[in-house]
Formats: C-alpha cells, structure tokens, sequence
C-alpha cells in the first residue's frame, strides 16, 4: 500500500489514476449486454484509496477542477463520433418491413440508452466524489474575496451533460423530418391506445371482439392487438428519455402536434353543426381527464413511477395543462366563428353555441379575427343582389339579438352590421319591408318589438348623455369600439331602434308607414279600423303623436266614410236621390293623404249619374262641401248575365268599364275602346288580359275582341288578382295631397 500512495505523489500518475477510474472501455458497437458492461467497470475501477490520494494530490496542486472538464470533454468526443452518427443513421432510412413503429422505436431508444448508461453512471459517481471531497469546478468561482456578492446557482455535472446530450444528438429543436414524422406516429397511435382503454370497450363490443371485430386502439385483428406491447414500449421509452433529460426535445413537439390535431378532430366530431347544446363544459371535461391524464403519462409516468414526485415535472405539466385549455378554447372558438353565420340565422334556437363562443372570446384574442370572418360571410351570403330586403332584415335582425349575446357591450354588433346598415340604405324597399313587418301579425319579431312599447333611441340622441350614471356597474369599453358613439347607445338600442337608424330619420318610416297605410284602406275597402287603430298607437309610442298625426286623420276619414255611406243611403233624407246602380265612398281629406296618379277613365253613363246623385246627397248633408272622385280607383260588385251562365265579378272601375260596354256591341277594337273610355292603348291592351283570362272576351284578329256569351268561364275571386298591385304601385310613387272616392 505503501509502494502505492508513494506513486500516486506523482501528479502524472494520479491523473491516469483518475482516467482509469472514470473512462468508459469503448466498444465495438453501441450495444451492450448489461453483463459484459458490469465487468468491463468492475476491472476498470481502482480501490478507493488510491483514488482519495489521486484526488487530494490535484486537489493540492491546484488542477482539481479540470476533472470535470475533461470528463464532458471525453463525453462529447465520444457523442460526435460514436453515438451520433448511428443514431442518426436509423432515421435515415425506411422503417423496416414488417416492423411496427413501437418496435423500431423501442430498439433505437434502447440502444441509445445502454450507449450513454455507463457515461450516466461515471457522471453520478463522479458528482459524488466532487461533493464529498469538495473539488473545485469551473463554475464553482470562490466568491469569499468579492464582499457583498451572491454567488449563482451552480449547476451540476449531470444537468451539463444532459445539456451535451441534447446539443450534440439533436442539435436544433426542431427535429428532421424524418424523425418527426416517425415520432409522431409513435405517439399517435400511443394516445389512440389509452383512449381506447380509457374508454373500457362494453361488453357487446367485447362479444363482437371475439367474432373478429377489429381494435379500436391498434386497428389490428382482435386476435392481434398489439395494444399492450405499444404500452409498454410507450411507457419504457418515455422512461429513458427521462433519464437521459431528452424527452421534452425529442417528443416535445410532436406530443403538441398529436394534442392538437386530437383536439381539432374531436372538437369538429362533437359539435359541429349542432348549436342547440353547449359542448364547452363537456369538452372541458375530456380534455381532462383524456388527454391531461395521457401527457402525465407522458412526462410524469404512472404513481409508481420515481419522476411522477418530481415537483419540476409536475409544475411543467400544470403549466402544459393550461395551455392546452387555452388551445381547445381556440379551437372550439375556430370551428364556431367558421357556422357563425349559421348560428345567427338559427338564433335563439342557437343560443347556446353562442354562449359557448362568447364564454372562448373571453379567454382567447380572437375577437378580430371573429369580426373579420363574419364580415366576409355576411358579404358573400347576404348582401348581393340575389337575397330579398324581406331576407337580409330577417338576417340582421337574428344578428342584432345574437350578438348582444355574444358582446353585451354592442361593439362586435357595431362593427359586423355596419356594412349591412350600408348596403340596405342603398335598396329602395328598404323601409317599406321594415313597415311592413312592423305592422303585419304573420312577421311575429318585429311586431313583437313593437308591443314592447320603448321609444326610439336614435344615435343622435346619446351623443351626450353621461355613461357614468350607473358607475357602481360600469365597465369599459373594448379597444376596438368606436371613440365617437357612446356605450349606453350601443347597450341600449333596441332592434327598432338601430332599424331607424339605418336611415338616422324618423320621417321616413312615418311617411312609408302613412303610404302603407293608405294602401291597406284603399286595397281591402272595408271600414273595420279596429286593427290599424291599435298599431297606430303603438307606433306612437315609438314615433310620438305629432309624427303620426296624418295616419289618425286617415283613419278618422275610414270612421266618417262609414257614417256618410249610412246616412246618404238613408231615404228619409230630405232632397235624397236615387242610385242605380247604388254608390259606396270613401270620402279622403286631400291634405292629409298622400296623392294618387291622375289617370284618365270615362265612366259609362249609369255609373257617372250614380256618382252625381251621391255627390248632390252629400253637398245636402254637408252644406258647402263638395266631392272630386277619382273614377280610376275602386271597386266595383259586378254580375255579368249571359246565355247560359251569371258570373260574379269584383273589379276595378277599369275592368268593369271594359265589360260594360259590351253590353252595347259584342265586337270592339282597342282604338275604338280607348277613345271611348280615354285610355291609353297600351294599358287597355293589358286590363283586357284579365277578361280574356276569365274566358268573357276572345281576342278575333289583332286587337279585335268578342264577347264569348256561351262557353265555361273561370269562376275565380278577381279583387286580390287585379288591383292590389296597380293600386300600390300608385299609392306608392306619388305623395302629394289629393282627395278620393271610392265607386
């Protein structure tokens, strides 16, 4: 002993001391069998006295920390030379034939394991002795002359050569395409595999196993499954990697790329295209304890395994564990912004999709991503020519209500319509359809709005109005509203409201509705109000009394109408004259009523004597007031008796004229026609189709026609064929003040 603590004086012999002690006897091949690996240790170690007097020699001498150094040196050689390029070399090429994924995996990881153990060991025992003996390091500076400094935090030899492992095997953090590509099918199938077990296969799918159904985990014959070999790998190589600290580098990536395209594909079978059920919560709930309880088997492994009490892994799985949260939040959100379009037509049947999505956009930035594609939607689905007016209000109304319940601060509301708002100013129809389903019980949501009874709040009016009022419950507004416009306008507008302002007036849907209003009086001739009278009082909530005092005039002159008819058709009148045949008015105050296209008719003498009986029974009760009758508005009770049939008739005065004077001779040219009745040829010719159509006239020769007394007419209601549309078109187009009658 003594022979040999006297060599070891020498500083030459005690570093090959040190060299024998922590070299690693390279081999012919990567390979190793676990015996031949103990002994060739065994015979290479030194008795540990020789190795305490080498230590304490370099110690002494000051060269003590180069251990390390060359340690790592020795180790990196070795890497570049020995262990890369075979590693290297199995993933660069095809896998195998007829060798499973698992398999070819488990066979490389396995040899680069037993390659780099022996290296993992002399690092350990290293350690020890550096710790023990107290041997200086490189980064272990001695601070004791530098006063009132903190040293760092010194990092140990094994985490330095986990650190060469991965700089020098897998040098950039992407791995080769290659190698991605074959871990990321390992793992692929590895999450099918537990998923599979996970969800404990029922007993009739276990019945049908037996008579040969397929794997649901390895898609292999049930008599194949290779599912519990793909564990085992799965688990063993997740293991090694732990330990040579290469498993967040080598299936880091793919791991989230698998995770991902799991996520999007379960997401997109779920709920895709439903949007009556809320799937957040339940997805919420797979991803827990599906995919969070398969990356813990990743990088924690099962209970009994050493690095699941890991505190470094755990917290690095709880920090993965919300970023995954984080990504189904976005994934879902992606799948409902592209139905979003869908879901606003369905509204509120869609409701809870739509909670759902507002519930992501709190968690994720995709708020101007969701404005930008529902912009576009709304521009390639909605606003083209091809779509009615009737359909794109329907359509913005939906939206208006849907995205109140995606943003209540109106924001996403203001920035998605204001193209819609834009392209309805541009359709001439715009307000007539936005009256008309105001006042028509069969249109159900607009009429409901109005039987709310709020008044209109147009933008104009909370320009200024303090949004501070209510400060107890007062939120900010997004950064991407719009500075100029208030938030209690944009929380506040109702839906008929932010109609109005579409066009920011209220003078024009009282005039439409005034126009509307007229058409109904004029087309149905009827003197029941009790209807018109009731939507007239709810519009002047909405509009006030002065803007809607023209309509109660109108409709006081359907009232009066009604009285005049039963008192001018009273006998006992005094002066009363007779009318053949009997006359029925509607007697309209010209200044109150839009006008009425001037169209010239010459009535048949019996109908204008009745006209000039009724008006002198008029100026008898009314003193000094007179009539001016417009002949070419109307309708007339007809009863045309013929050879073998009486066909009843409800016309206007235009078409009864026609027929009348076929009374007088069974054959008229249009010219002939027209200068009697003072008509343009070109509208005769289109009001005698009508007769043709009902098989009273036959067209002889080129605008010669005969009256057809023997033969099968059409027996068919005509007061809804003929002048509900020219009547509205002249209603319509022309609003200035006129006075009418009806015949």
């Amino acid at each position: 002993m003594s022979a040999s603590v006297e060599c070891i004086r020498d500083i030459g012999t005690a570093w090959k001391v040190i060299e024998t002690a922590f070299s690693v006897t390279p081999t012919t091949g990567l390979r190793k069998d676990s015996n031949t690996t103990a002994s060739a240790t065994q015979s290479t170690l030194t008795t540990s006295m020789e190795l305490q007097s080498a230590l304490e020699l370099l110690i002494n001498h000051g060269v003590g920390h180069i251990i390390e150094e060359w340690f790592l040196e020795e180790l990196r050689v070795h890497l570049q030379c020995r262990v890369a390029p075979v590693f290297t070399a199995h993933f660069n090429k095809e896998l195998p034939p007829d060798t499973s994924v698992a398999s070819y995996m488990c066979e490389v990881i396995q040899e680069l394991y037993d390659s780099l153990a022996p290296y993992v060991l002399k690092l350990k025992q290293l350690e020890d002795l550096v710790n023990l003996y107290q041997i200086p390091t490189a980064d272990n500076t001695d601070y004791s002359a530098v006063k009132n400094s903190t040293p760092t935090a010194k990092v140990s030899l094994l985490e330095r050569a986990q650190t060469l492992f991965k700089a020098v095997l897998l040098p950039r953090y992407q791995l080769p395409e290659r190698l991605y590509a074959l871990v990321k099918r390992f793992y692929s199938a590895a999450m099918q595999v537990h998923h599979a077990i996970d969800d404990a296969v029922d007993k009739e799918n276990d019945e049908e196993a037996g008579e040969g159904i397929r794997c649901l985990g390895c898609s292999s014959d049930a008599d194949d499954c290779s599912c519990s070999n793909l564990t085992l790998a799965f688990r063993q190589i997740n293991q090694q990697l732990y330990e040579l600290d290469l498993l967040e580098r080598f299936a880091g990536e793919a791991v989230t790329s698998v995770i991902h395209e799991k996520i999007c594909s379960h997401v997109q079978h779920s709920c895709k295209g439903n949007f009556e059920v809320s799937y957040l919560r339940s997805l919420e709930h797979w991803l827990e304890t599906k995919v969070v309880r398969w990356l813990s088997e990743v990088y924690r492994g099962s209970d009994a395994c050493p690095r699941y009490s890991d505190p470094h892994v755990a917290a690095s799985v709880e920090v993965y564990e919300s970023r995954l949260h984080h990504l189904l939040y976005e994934t879902y959100a992606a799948v409902r912004m592209e139905q979003l379009f869908n879901i606003i037509i369905e509204y509120p049947e869609s409701e809870p999709a739509m909670l759902d999505l507002r519930r992501c956009l709190e968690k994720t930035n995709l708020r101007s991503q969701l404005v930008k594609l529902l912009k576009t939607a709304l521009e390639t689905r909605l606003l083209h020519p091809g779509v009615n007016t009737t359909d794109i209000l329907t359509a913005y109304i939906s939206g208006i209500r849907a995205l109140r319940t995606l943003d209540p601060t109106g924001v996403i509301l203001e920035l998605v319509c204001e193209p819609v708002r834009k392209y309805l100013r541009t359709r001439d129809d715009t307000v007539r359809c936005i009256v008309s389903s105001l006042t028509d019980d069969s249109s159900g949501e607009l009429a409901d709005e109005l039987i709310r009874g709020e008044p209109l709040l147009l933008e104009d009016s909370c320009q200024g109005e303090d949004d501070m009022f209510n400060w107890e419950t007062w939120f900010p507004d997004p950064v991407d509203a719009d500075p100029t416009k208030t938030s209690q306008s944009r929380r506040s507008s109702d839906i008929i409201s932010m109609l109005v302002n579409i066009y920011g007036s209220k003078e024009l849907f009282v005039n439409e509705y005034r126009t509307l209003l007229a058409d109904r009086i004029l087309s149905q001739f009827n003197y029941d109000t009790d209807k018109e009278i009731r939507y007239l009082e709810l519009l002047k909530l909405r509009f006030g009394d002065s803007q809607l005092h023209y309509c109660e005039v109108m409709l006081k002159d359907v009232v009066d109408s009604k009285r005049m008819n039963a008192l001018i058709h009273n006998a006992k009148l005094l002066g009363h004259q007779q009318m053949d045949p009997p006359i029925n008015a509607m007697t309209l105050s010209a200044q109150f009523w839009p006008s009425f296209r001037e169209d010239k008719l010459e009535l048949p003498e019996s109908i204008k004597r009745s006209l000039d009986s009724y008006t002198r029974n008029f100026e008898t009760l009314k003193g000094n007031r007179t009539l001016c009758w417009k002949p070419h508005l109307g309708l007339v009770n007809l009863e045309i008796e013929l050879k073998d049939r009486k066909v009843p008739v409800i016309c206007s005065p235009v078409h009864a004229t026609i027929i009348m004077h076929f009374q007088e001779q069974c054959s008229w040219t249009v010219d002939e026609l027209s200068a009697v009745m003072h008509v343009p040829v070109s509208v005769l010719r289109r009001k005698i189709t009508f007769w043709q159509s009902q098989g009273l006239l036959k067209e002889e020769k080129t605008d010669s026609f005969i009256l057809i007394e023997e033969g099968e007419s059409l027996s068919v209601p005509v007061r809804n064929v003929i002048d509900n549309r020219s009547l509205r078109g002249i209603v319509e187009k022309y609003v200035s003040p006129s006075r009418l009658l009806q015949c």
